[in-house]
């Protein structure tokens, strides 16, 4: 959210395979041992117009998946960012 934030990004959706996130960054008061943690992405939710994170069971996104297990063998901090809407995003709006 921070990369996202600094690149001045106004329009930002977050997609993950954890039903969990999703569930404690919508119902944060169900998880009171985040509190903190669930702050700094309230605070940092409100620097975009429009932010949204949302669930993609990981065998809907195979491709995000294998990209993710390739970047924990990685002895480097690695990030990736695209300019385009996924597929699987501009099916399901």
């Amino acid at each position: 959210m921070e990369c996202m934030r600094n690149l001045r990004q106004a329009w930002v959706f977050f997609a993950t395979d954890s039903a969990q996130l999703v569930k404690m960054v919508s119902e944060p008061e169900e998880w009171p041992t985040f509190a903190s943690y669930l702050e700094d992405i309230k605070v940092l939710k409100r620097s975009f117009n429009r932010s949204e994170i949302i669930h993609i069971p990981m065998t809907q996104n195979l491709k995000a998946d294998s990209l993710a297990r390739s970047a924990r063998k990685q002895p480097s901090f690695v990030v990736h960012m695209d300019a385009e809407l996924p597929g699987w995003f501009t099916e399901s709006t």
